[in-house]
């Protein structure tokens, strides 16, 4: 009888302190709440959720495809993908392409909203985590400093096409990226989408 006795005094203990942390968290705003999310994902409160990987059902998100393209070729002039084919396609082939394609949002602190099969590969890592991530953790700290200037150079002159530096994969890789294009992404209307990098060189360090 007694250690029935003493279980359900535990009991008791563990379900009100379950009530009493619930009640606790009602008290707590909603934007608070939504400050606290936005440091587990990295995303900023009323930022769209990461979509899910690209695929046949969603098109290989084809709307998202078409910005990179046509902003690549808008300050480039030159094609990312081979055009002439339909946009769920060339979505298809740019997320299949053998070199690097990835992009982040316009956050205060940017987070990856895509990248193709080839960066998902040299980064280490899954769609789900990689789009979740604050492209700025793509660097090293000691790193970080110069992509920050040559963000600044993007933004001013609307894309490079001779970046080179270190990044860093998931598992803690160094590699060294080389002959970069890194682009200003715009919609239609020009206003600002992102920024984008392609490459097909690179060397693990």
């Amino acid at each position: 009888m007694s250690t029935f006795f003493a279980v359900g005094i535990v009991l008791n203990v563990v379900l009100t302190g379950l009530a009493l942390y619930w009640l606790w968290r009602q008290r707590i705003p909603k934007t608070d709440k939504q400050k606290a999310k936005s440091i587990e994902t990295g995303r900023e409160p009323g930022m769209p959720a990461p979509l899910p990987a690209p695929d046949e059902s969603n098109e290989y998100h084809a709307g998202h495809a078409a910005l990179l393209i046509t902003s690549h070729r808008h300050w480039t002039g030159r094609d990312l993908i081979k055009p002439g084919e339909s946009m769920p396609d060339q979505a298809r082939e740019l997320y299949q392409a053998p070199f690097v394609v990835a992009s982040h949002g316009c956050e205060n602190d940017p987070v990856f909203n895509y990248a193709n099969r080839a960066a998902l590969a040299l980064f280490e890592t899954g769609w789900a985590e990689f789009t979740s991530m604050p492209s700025r953790l793509s660097a090293e700290p000691m790193e970080r400093e110069a992509r920050a200037r040559l963000l600044e150079r993007v933004n001013r002159d609307g894309f490079i096409d001779d970046y080179s530096g270190v990044r860093i994969t998931s598992t803690g890789r160094r590699f060294r990226i080389r002959c970069a294009t890194v682009w200003n992404v715009t919609d239609a209307n020009g206003s600002p989408r992102g920024q984008a990098v392609t490459f097909r060189e690179w060397e693990y360090l």
